[in-house]
């Protein structure tokens, strides 16, 4: 036998032996892996269960400008605690501090023209008075008593209008302050900076942004927006008792309170990250409080969410009992 005619046979018995050794690996299962954390467990042996998002008490105030320009000075930080009229950022207030001195300045000529007009009106009534006083009419000629007499009537109108002029000064000087006013976006409520999107020197627009000015919320106390599915709607009970759980530590719990429902159920939004999210359903929408020191959570954060519900089989029970006692005539 030559060595070619030995060789061919061995590499077959090799070729078989490999793939024998891959066929029982490739059956052979994988333990599965641990999950980095437990998910949380129901504490109620009747429940509904929802993913909360946490909110500020206040809800998020989304802070915008009524003016747009040039943002001039940013006077906080994020995290910092702001009282209701701190000052939060100013627009540029050159153009509109020049506008005002322009409307004090038309302000005092108008008080000016206002002194002028009283005495000029002060100085023709006396000249008429001289005239009023002359028996004799032969010593005043017709004209020049009707043009004394006419002149007071003119200085009185002028005064009149000279009064009005005055108004219009300080209603064009409020509304001048009014604007400048306007450039400086001040605290709403008390509450606490969560976001700062605008820096000196920035742009800011007026309208509805997708990343607010300024994000603000009062964050003592807590709330988290938990939507319940249409399908469970009719099952929640107002006041009901509820637990809400760290998503990645179901350890981090808490009990929650009842605040209130949005009576309204609206489109719910998967939060897929998408640009655009997409509506699979629509949710009842419940908010629960909890104090800050409770849990370590964040605004804007998920967190798993367990409403306690009465239990189906007692209820459902209970209810025929009830029914049937109703038909009987007699009491449940």
């Amino acid at each position: 036998m030559t060595l070619k005619n030995k060789i061919l046979p061995a590499l077959a018995v090799i070729g078989l032996v490999v793939a024998i050794v891959v066929a029982v690996r490739s059956q052979k299962k994988n333990p599965p892996a641990e999950p980095v954390a437990q998910p949380a467990q129901a504490p109620y042996a009747s429940y509904i269960g929802g993913a909360g998002i946490v909110e500020a008490s206040t809800e998020n105030i989304q802070l915008g400008t009524s003016i747009a320009g040039i943002v001039k000075t940013v006077f906080v930080k994020v995290g910092d605690t702001v009282r209701q009229g701190d000052k939060l950022f100013l627009i540029d207030d050159r153009e509109l501090e020049a506008n005002l001195l322009v409307k004090e300045a038309s302000l005092v000529q108008a008080e000016g023209a206002l002194e002028e007009a009283k005495a000029s009106l002060q100085d023709y009534e006396t000249r008429f008075k001289l005239v009023q006083n002359v028996t004799d009419r032969r010593a005043l000629s017709v004209d020049d008593f009707e043009q004394r007499k006419n002149a007071v009537l003119l200085y009185k109108a002028k005064l009149v209008s000279a009064k009005a002029e005055i108004l219009a000064a300080q209603a064009a000087l409020q509304a001048a302050r009014t604007d400048l006013d306007r450039l400086l976006v001040r605290a709403p409520v008390d509450c606490m900076v969560l976001q700062v999107n605008i820096r000196p020197g920035e742009y800011a627009q007026t309208g509805v942004l997708d990343d607010p000015l300024m994000l603000l919320g009062d964050n003592n106390l807590l709330h988290i927006r938990i939507d319940i599915d249409e399908n469970d709607a009719w099952r929640f009970k107002p006041g009901s008792q509820a637990m809400a759980f760290m998503r990645g530590n179901s350890k981090l719990n808490c009990a929650i309170k009842f605040v209130r429902t949005e009576p309204y159920i609206t489109p719910k939004e998967s939060l897929t990250g998408d640009s655009t999210e997409r509506i699979d359903t629509r949710v009842l929408q419940v908010i629960y409080g909890f104090d800050r020191n409770a849990l370590p959570a964040y605004v804007g954060q998920q967190m798993d969410v367990f409403i306690e519900t009465p239990e189906e089989g007692i209820s459902h029970g209970r209810g025929k009992v009830e029914a049937l006692a109703a038909v009987n005539g007699e009491k449940p």
